[in-house]
């Protein structure tokens, strides 16, 4: 697309989704052309507040619609892929909440999709994008780290109260926020994945989706490397304070994420005095990497009041900052300034993992080869 035009975006789903409209209105060359939601009330909520005069109750509206040339999907799980493959077909660059889908045949359909259209596609993945993961990128890219020796992630979260087609989820369904850091970090995909069901969840909760783990944890091994990961999962019925978090385990340097929220991370160092070897470290903030009428967005949510901020949002921390970053990311790709990260092949190895994890799960700890398209 030309470059002096703006980028004209719709945002699909406006819960979640709403807490991205101030970055997309802030971001030098783009703007909101539309927002789409299937409550006429809410959406004209959401469009008065926002002043945004297009409002769609369809996605078939939005996609029939030639002035809107990117969909930013913020929908249920169960919308992503068909949503995701409608759009890309309709000539539309595709930003998606995660997981990319729910299934290998539908993460196979979207990458199809997005090689024929030859539009842009990013499942938008907060962890990559993080002040965290950025500071270990950035110690790893420095050598400060030396060589990557192991990799974990864990994200356990509370889902009681959540919309209903939460219930029962099978944990590695979502688990692209601890499987994406692992992946990231080396910039290679998974190859094969073998993982273990741990307790039960409530009997009601089961027959949804068939899945009565509590907990389920995986090993991966990372294509064309020595390195294996490990992420843990659990949604249901597991007292634990929400955790979103990853471990790097290098030859020179370690980092370690914090137990509790309000504590620093941990940064280990070889071959010095015993007591020295754990630090506590102040995660610097990456704002400087990002336009700057987006740059305020990273240390804070879109809203001025604490209570009116999604769940989503108050719950993970602030996702790290992460979220301006996503915005730069997926409209710099369609501007052609960089590759997307993760672009539609990265996206559906990061979400298969967690897929033929619990896979694995259902087979008493089977190893299963993670596709490749």
């Amino acid at each position: 697309m030309a470059t002096d035009s703006p980028i004209r975006v719709a945002i699909i789903g406006l819960g979640f989704g709403a807490e991205f409209i101030p970055i997309y209105q802030a971001y030098p060359g783009a703007e909101v052309s539309a927002i789409c939601r299937r409550s006429k009330p809410d959406l004209d909520e959401c469009g008065d507040r926002w002043k945004i005069a297009k409002r769609y109750t369809e996605f078939a509206q939005v996609l029939a619609d030639p002035e809107i040339d990117a969909v930013h999907i913020n929908s249920p799980i169960q919308d992503h892929a068909w949503q995701s493959i409608a759009a890309l077909e309709a000539g539309k660059h595709v930003a998606c909440t995660v997981p990319m889908a729910t299934t290998i045949e539908e993460c196979g359909r979207i990458v199809a999709a997005q090689r024929k259209s030859g539009k842009v596609y990013m499942m938008m993945e907060t962890v990559v994008y993080s002040r965290e993961y950025l500071f270990v990128k950035d110690l790893y890219d420095k050598g400060e780290l030396g060589k990557i020796q192991f990799l974990r992630g864990s994200h356990q979260q509370d889902m009681a109260g959540w919309p209903g087609y939460w219930e029962g989820l099978p944990p590695m369904y979502y688990a692209t926020h601890c499987v994406s850091p692992c992946l990231a970090l080396l910039g290679q995909h998974a190859e094969h994945v073998v993982c273990h069901g741990s307790g039960r969840i409530d009997e009601a909760l089961i027959p949804k989706y068939n899945s009565p783990f509590a907990i389920e944890s995986a090993t991966f091994k990372i294509k064309g490397t020595d390195v294996c990961a490990e992420v843990t999962r659990s949604l249901f019925n597991v007292a634990r304070q929400y955790r979103e978090s990853f471990d790097a385990y290098g030859s020179k340097k370690s980092f370690e994420w914090q137990q509790v929220e309000g504590e620093e991370p941990v940064i280990h160092t070889i071959s010095v005095p015993e007591p020295e070897i754990p630090k506590r470290v102040p995660v610097p903030d990456f704002a400087h990497l990002l336009p700057g009428p987006i740059q305020r967005f990273t240390t804070k949510g879109v809203y001025d009041a604490e209570d009116e901020t999604h769940l989503s949002f108050t719950q993970g921390g602030g996702h790290g900052g992460s979220h301006p970053h996503l915005v730069h990311a997926w409209l710099s790709a369609i501007k052609g300034d960089r590759p997307a990260l993760p672009d539609a092949a990265t996206s559906a190895n990061w979400t298969m993992v967690g897929i033929c994890a619990h896979e694995s799960a259902l087979k008493n700890g089977e190893k299963v080869v993670i596709p490749t398209f």
